[in-house]
């Protein structure tokens, strides 16, 4: 097994369910051309299953922490009623300002927001402005704020709220201990720290596809 084979693979799943979207596509081009690593995406399978799973929940209200260029948001923000909110974090300034445009071309600005700065300084507004609970949250950020992501998610959540949190296999490093990057360390911090956690009913699987070996939490609030 290899990345070409899965790449190849998820080219085959994407040529039946993917037809051509002329708002993703245009992310992924202004997202290349501001020289941001499209990797850090999610891949468009992935983000027609974020899609999916916040419709199957009924959300009209989400939290996306981590926006990059808006490519996951555009996905989540398509999920929503039209009395839907999402309200998406992003700690560098001029993500914030792509993201924004990658929105608006999109035609979803009446249904985001985006807050400019770090997730941590920004909790405390959200939670005193009244909008939480939220319905679904996506956390796609820094990986050594996990453990501290999953607090504030607990916070601004309600018994139900879905709470999805990627790249957290990282090519199988979680279990490499040898590498003791902030990453790893933040990652394993977090597993440790959401295992502990019984108000969260949690699990995680792991991922191969264009996007390499990686994989996904999906906790639910009791």
């Amino acid at each position: 097994m290899s990345e070409q084979l899965w790449t190849a693979v998820d080219d085959y799943l994407e040529a039946h369910f993917m037809p051509a979207d002329p708002a993703l596509e245009h992310v992924l081009q202004t997202t290349l051309d501001a020289g941001l690593p499209p990797h850090l995406a999610v891949s468009s399978l992935q983000g027609k299953f974020l899609q999916m799973l916040a419709q199957i929940h009924g959300a009209k209200k989400i939290l996306e922490i981590g926006t990059l260029a808006g490519y996951s948001t555009i996905w989540l923000a398509r999920a929503l009623p039209q009395d839907g909110r999402l309200i998406s974090l992003e700690a560098v300034p001029t993500n914030v300002t792509l993201a924004r445009k990658n929105i608006e071309f999109a035609g979803l600005s009446h249904l985001v927001e985006i807050h400019a700065g770090k997730a941590l300084d920004i909790f405390p507004e959200i939670e005193q402005s009244g909008i939480a609970p939220f319905d679904f949250i996506f956390i796609d950020a820094d990986k050594s704020g996990y453990k501290d992501y999953v607090d504030w998610a607990l916070k601004l959540s309600r018994p139900g709220t879905v709470i999805i949190l990627d790249n957290v296999i990282r090519g199988g490093g979680i279990v490499n201990f040898d590498n003791n990057t902030r990453t790893m360390t933040g990652l394993r911090e977090y597993f440790e720290h959401l295992a502990q956690q019984k108000k969260l009913t949690s699990t995680t699987l792991q991922t191969v596809g264009c996007k390499g070996h990686d994989g996904f939490t999906l906790a639910v609030v009791l």
